[in-house]
């Protein structure tokens, strides 16, 4: 097994990208598999098409690159979401993901009479999600609609059988004053150091 990483920002000049290049260092250095999903490179399409639409209630999609991550991600036991929050919530590209890869019959099932979805992908242990933001953590949480926690970690990725997650946050990326700078050093540091896997 090994830990998948998934990667959601466009530009690797990025300060995510620096978090991504110390994920990998740290499991490098941890001699652990990985592997890096990087939406953006990949050129992944988050828009459900109208031929696409008709193959979800079937657990189904066209784009080949579904296929490729689906496989990925049932050989994880852990996986490292790294992405910016934008108007304090998740990129499109990760909601495409969700979408797109997360379906009926791979990542959860729907049981009669039972409220909510069953997870599938229960052979993931752990989770880690990695957010930046100008916001400071305290803010996303109290007053921009607690989004990370409560839609993508306590509903979407409990929705799919993914239970011990993990959320590290970086605010204040576009300060540059001295102090924010070291803040935004000793996160880096933090993931060189942070467990990853299982």
């Amino acid at each position: 097994m090994m830990t998948t990483i998934i990667f959601a920002h466009p530009w690797h000049g990025s300060f995510n990208k620096s978090i991504l290049d110390e994920a990998v260092n740290n499991l490098k250095q941890s001699n652990k598999d990985y592997t890096v999903i990087d939406l953006n490179k990949d050129e992944f399409d988050p828009v459900f098409r109208q031929d696409e639409l008709a193959l979800f209630s079937q657990g189904k999609c066209k784009d080949p690159l579904v296929e490729k991550y689906q496989k990925l991600l049932k050989q994880s036991d852990s996986l490292v979401f790294i992405f910016p929050v934008w108007w304090g919530n998740i990129p499109a590209i990760l909601k495409g993901f969700l979408d797109k890869v997360m379906l009926k019959e791979f990542a959860y099932t729907i049981i009669d009479g039972k409220v909510g979805p069953k997870g599938l992908l229960t052979n993931i242990k752990k989770a880690t999600v990695i957010t930046t933001s100008d916001s400071p953590k305290w803010f996303l949480k109290y007053f921009a609609g607690n989004t990370i926690q409560g839609t993508f970690i306590k509903h979407n990725l409990k929705s799919f059988g993914i239970k011990n997650v993990k959320w590290l946050h970086c605010g204040d990326t576009k300060n540059t004053k001295k102090e924010s700078l070291q803040k935004r050093v000793q996160f880096l540091n933090k993931i060189r150091t942070e467990k990853l896997y299982e």
